[in-house]
């Protein structure tokens, strides 16, 4: 009731109590007395249909909050599903980047730090230069979520190139009456390796990659190393098979898979306790970076490899640590880009009479191809063969325009070498390790046949 109405309604009261003696008075007073409780009955409907719009607008507004609340909770689970259920192009964009700050770059600047601010205690996640450091941090996170997508628990650690990486887990693994397991037809500097380890002690036995031969000298050993596919010759062996083996004897297993890369195939979810790599290869695929790494979830046993990184300081400076992890971003588009074009190349050398020896394991015909689909989920950029001369393969690389006669592989730039002219290799003088880079398919397979046309003459 408003004080409008209040007021008439006493008034009324008021006249009415004078006017008793009077019939006609009490009439016109009683009247008065009607209107004024109409009146104010009136007001308080309009009081109560406020409150009603009130009520409704509060309705309104938490439907609308309710409604907002459904849609970020939708923008959430659409989020997470992303993260866990994400293609490997969306994974690589992605990988290890922090989450995004106002005005900071999305990927930050490599840190050059050989020393922190470390007042007090020596506590937090950096300390000093050799132990840990922002980028590598950020590169760590990210090529652990390729290698070991959704496994929080495991741990990666990335050192200043392949070998360091390699020999991290061998030698942090090992100890004097250990036996271990390698290929013998591995990368060319493992019986560099072998010569180290025999010298402390180590026994080490060797069996070739292909038809999982390395199974047949597994007793007692505490440590398997695979190579798959190996390097040159691209043979394939079961992972899973050799993991399980393996693990039956109480042995370790480690998977160089610097070759498949982790778009390739992913060795932790094969049974592997170590996937280890040269970051300096497809992974970086730019050939200006040297680089490694090992992902493990055994805690005890990356502990271990974390204190032989600390012990011989084989890290990654900051500026290659940055570089890598910018170059993962398109690892996806190379790696498919490259291994289309490399089976093409496969398809066309397949054709070519003075061609012998051919390997790819995308080849449906290749020997590993049958286990290589069971495991790999590309195949590479990796083809080799044999030409029938030392003579014939180095015309061969000569007359390559599109091709770099150098060594590694992986790049954006194909390119080739004799694979015997370093020593090393159980390979016939006119082996050639072919790369297979990012130029257009046509135009390199062009030129592959041009220039096996050009060195017959």
């Amino acid at each position: 009731m408003n004080d409008s109405a209040a007021g008439d309604a006493g008034g009324t009261t008021g006249d009415t109590a004078r006017a008793t003696d009077d019939p006609g008075q009490v009439n016109d007073a009683a009247s008065q007395v009607t209107r004024a409780v109409g009146r104010a009955t009136g007001a308080l409907d309009e009081v109560t249909d406020a409150v009603d719009d009130v009520t409704d607008a509060v309705d309104t507004a938490t439907g609308a909050v309710d409604e907002v609340t459904g849609a970020a909770d939708e923008v959430a689970g659409a989020v997470g599903q992303s993260a866990v259920g994400a293609g490997d192009g969306t994974r690589a964009v992605r990988a290890g980047l922090p989450e995004p700050v106002k005005h900071e770059p999305t990927l930050p600047g490599p840190v050059f730090a050989a020393h922190f601010h470390l007042p007090g205690d020596p506590t937090g996640p950096y300390t000093y230069g050799r132990d840990e450091n922002p980028t590598w941090t950020l590169l760590e996170r990210a090529v652990g979520e390729l290698e070991a997508p959704g496994q929080d628990d495991a741990e990666t650690l990335v050192f200043a190139s392949g070998m360091a990486a390699i020999s991290a887990v061998l030698f942090s693994q090992l100890r004097t009456g250990d036996v271990c397991v390698l290929p013998d037809d591995g990368y060319q500097a493992l019986p560099l390796v072998r010569a180290q380890l025999e010298a402390y002690g180590i026994e080490v036995r060797t069996a070739p990659t292909g038809g999982d031969a390395q199974l047949d000298v597994l007793e007692g050993a505490r440590l398997l190393w695979i190579e798959t596919p190996s390097n040159p010759g691209l043979d394939v062996c079961d992972i899973r098979r050799l993991a399980e083996a393996a693990h039956a004897r109480g042995a370790l297993v480690a998977v160089d898979n610097t070759l498949a890369t982790p778009l390739g195939q992913r060795p932790l979810e094969l049974g592997a306790d170590f996937a280890v790599a040269s970051g300096t290869k497809q992974l970086t695929g730019h050939g200006d970076v040297l680089l490694g790494y090992v992902v493990g979830r055994n805690a005890e046993a990356m502990a271990a490899v974390r204190r032989w990184r600390k012990i011989v300081g084989a890290i990654p400076g900051p500026m290659e640590a940055w570089l890598a992890h910018r170059s993962i971003a398109t690892l996806q588009m190379r790696v498919d880009r490259q291994s289309a074009t490399a089976l093409a190349v496969a398809e066309a050398l397949r054709e070519r009479p003075e061609v012998t020896g051919l390997r790819y394991p995308g080849l449906p015909d290749d020997p590993s191809h049958e286990i290589a689909a069971r495991q790999m989920r590309r195949f590479g950029c990796v083809v080799s063969f044999t030409l029938p001369t030392r003579k014939r393969a180095d015309r061969f690389l000569d007359a390559l325009r599109l091709v770099d006669d150098a060594t590694s592989f992986g790049g954006v730039r194909s390119t080739a070498e004799r694979r015997g002219r370093w020593g090393g290799d159980a390979v016939p003088e006119g082996f050639i390790r072919l790369s297979v880079g990012a130029e257009d398919p046509e135009d390199l397979v062009a030129d592959v046949l041009r220039a096996l046309d050009a060195s017959s003459a």
